[in-house]
């Protein structure tokens, strides 16, 4: 009689824990059904070729035990890679390699594997005996060849130890000794060539310009705005994508390790994390380039100031195209600097469209529930083709649409670029949070793996940066890179005298006044933003990673409360019977005045005639443009004190 046996189902139930001479192991049992039948007289019965109907089946269960290591001494950690391969658990293995550093070096660990593990003639009577995976030294052989090549493959920045190289050429004469003229042979031999013509580490060479990287006699230039405005906003974005694709994918993953990277401040530590301080570096490099292209220039006109920002804006929507959000980040930390944020009547003159734009881009980086909305957005197009963006204004809709369609005709995919502060704030909190060992000294591996989680986001994104088609323009690079980049003194400097000749060119005399109006109390609501302070900016958390103000604030709505005017006011601006009306920070000098003139029945075309104006003390007015933005433009340090009154050349 045929026997047939099919899986029915598969459970898994919470074994406990087992120990034993240093590791401490998680269990899992794994129980399978099994549905046993006899195909003889399967049609007989009923059945359908070997079917059998349910009630003539036998059910069976098959219990297994699936053992996981939760701590262990650092022997006992290196024995699992090799029974790991022997029960197919490679997650095992890339967990230890990608974590490792933490809790030993690579000279350990391989010392471990070669001398204690592969030395076949001193293991076969103890190690080997105990491996009870291992059925002969040919099969240890294999698993510790299949060790090694993984280890080779993720990480063979390990064994990058200038000038000697010491532990690549423990496991070259490993390799001779035990499989001569093997491709991994080949491979060691290679690669111990590739770091010996390496003699300087450089991780991409798009790092910040400073002095030491110029030629003699070359200097930095002072931001040209002319050379500036000729770049177009998708070559710049492009650029710099470009730029942050090529340094994140070299990132080695083990350096934003919270155990590591959190050391890097000390001074025995300075070369500590390459990787990882490059991409800061361009970020970092990426925020100053927008804060010298809008200050660097004392003679700019508020207009051409308030150009500056714009484009700086249709840069960074152009990289939340290319879902680049290190430069994205960059560019809207820079616009929320104290010495950006402050110039109210530069961002007076940008257009409400932008500003909008704006908004929107900034409210990725919202810190609402630990940054929700991007890390939500982040693993959304982690691996998705294209960006999903989703406007709420539909003037900005259109044009990103439109853009992303022009991308789609080329067919040319898009990776995905991350701001790395998140990871690295994320592994220090994992790092602060567990232990490095549980009791009796073993190392705490469950630890490990709740960092491989976040490494392996790291790695998922780092491949999908593989779809990226980007070509380098040397011209813009270039300029990019001799940029002479502010300190945040002499922004925060220059961003004063800018202000303060701006203030000059709009101030007046106060001139009599003729059907006056006067608006008072302005306020604000605890949703809303809140003019920073006249003070430099703070440095920013992880070395500078974020780039980020203190200073910003998110947007929304304000409110005028309107209260009776003087003189010449015939009805009061707010009564019970008229509710407050509510004016967004998007509203400009036209709309609040038109408004203001229909509450008090005047004619609502007039508001050419009219001119609204801040009392800042008694001899002195600001007056706002004819298309200002009041809520950037006007000075947060007197009292809120608005007068809309005629123009004075209309004034008999």
């Amino acid at each position: 009689m045929k026997l047939l046996w099919r899986a029915k189902m598969t459970t898994f139930q919470d074994g406990g824990e087992e120990v034993e001479e240093g590791a401490v192991y998680n269990v899992t049992l794994k129980k399978v059904q099994i549905q046993q039948a006899a195909n003889k007289g399967a049609r007989w019965l009923g059945g359908e070729g070997d079917q059998l109907p349910p009630e003539h089946t036998v059910r069976q269960y098959e219990t297994s035990k699936i053992r996981a290591i939760k701590a262990g001494t650092l022997e006992k950690l290196v024995e699992n890679l090799l029974t790991a391969f022997g029960d197919a658990d490679f997650s095992y293995i890339s967990i230890f390699l990608s974590t490792y550093r933490a809790f030993a070096s690579t000279k350990a660990v391989l010392e471990l594997l070669l001398d204690r593990f592969g030395n076949l003639e001193t293991s076969s009577h103890g190690e080997v005996a105990n491996l009870n995976s291992f059925a002969s030294e040919v099969v240890l052989r294999a698993e510790i060849a299949s060790v090694l090549r993984a280890w080779l493959d993720q990480c063979s920045e390990d064994f990058r130890e200038p000038p000697h190289h010491t532990c690549l050429l423990k496991l070259l004469d490993y390799l001779k000794n035990n499989m001569p003229n093997s491709d991994m042979e080949s491979k060691v031999q290679n690669l111990l060539k590739q770091f010996q013509n390496q003699e300087v580490e450089t991780v991409d060479g798009f790092c910040s310009t400073s002095s030491s990287d110029l030629v003699d006699g070359e200097e930095l230039e002072i931001s040209n705005p002319e050379e500036f405005s000729s770049f177009q906003d998708h070559v710049v974005a492009e650029q710099l994508t470009y730029m942050d694709v090529m340094l994140f994918k070299k990132v080695v993953p083990y350096h934003c390790l919270g155990s590591i990277w959190s050391q890097r401040d000390k001074k025995e530590n300075k070369n500590l994390a390459p990787t990882v301080r490059a991409t800061i570096t361009q970020f970092n490099t990426v925020t100053k380039c927008v804060v010298s292209t809008i200050l660097g220039t004392k003679e700019l006109k508020i207009q051409q100031r308030a150009k500056i920002i714009e484009k700086w804006i249709h840069i960074a929507h152009e990289c939340r195209i290319l879902k680049n959000f290190s430069s994205l980040r960059a560019i809207i930390s820079a616009l929320q600097s104290n010495s950006i944020y402050r110039l109210k009547t530069t961002w007076m003159c940008v257009s409400k469209d932008i500003l909008l734009m704006y908004e929107e881009l900034s409210e990725i980086f919202s810190d609402h529930d630990n940054y929700l909305t991007s890390r939500e957005l982040l693993m959304k197009e982690a691996t998705s083709k294209f960006a999903n963006l989703d406007s709420s204004e539909k003037e900005n809709q259109k044009k990103s649409q439109k853009r992303l369609q022009l991308q789609k005709n080329k067919g040319v995919m898009q990776g995905t670029v991350p701001y790395l502060g998140t990871f690295l704030t994320d592994l220090i909190m994992l790092d602060t949070a567990l232990q490095d060992y549980v009791e009796g000294g073993l190392i705490n591996f469950e630890k490990r793996r709740r960092e491989f989680e976040v490494i392996a986001q790291i790695k998922l994104l780092q491949s999908s940066c593989n779809s990226y088609c980007l070509i380098p323009d040397q011209k813009f690079i270039q300029w990019f890179r001799s940029q002479r980049h502010l300190t945040e003194e002499e922004s925060y400097k220059l961003s004063r005298e800018v202000e303060a000749a701006a203030d000059t060119n709009i101030l007046s005399p106060k001139s009599q006044k003729s059907m006056v109006k006067r608006i008072s109390t302005l306020f604000l609501g605890t949703d809303v933003i809140t003019p920073p302070k006249e003070h430099p900016p703070k440095s920013s958390p992880l070395g500078g990673s974020s780039g980020e103000s203190t200073d910003s604030a998110s947007v929304s709505s304000c409110e005028f409360n309107h209260s009776e005017s003087e003189d010449v006011c015939v009805t009061p601006i707010s009564s019970p019977e008229d509710p407050l009306k509510k004016i967004t920070n998007q509203d400009r000098i036209p709309d609040v005045t038109q408004r203001a003139l229909l509450k008090h029945n005047l004619e609502p075309n007039a508001v050419e005639d009219y001119e609204l104006v801040q009392v800042i003390s008694e001899d002195k007015e600001l007056v706002f443009p004819r298309d200002a933005n009041v809520f950037y433009g006007m000075n947060s340090h007197v009292n809120f004190d608005f007068i809309l009154r005629k123009k004075a050349e209309l004034v008999g």
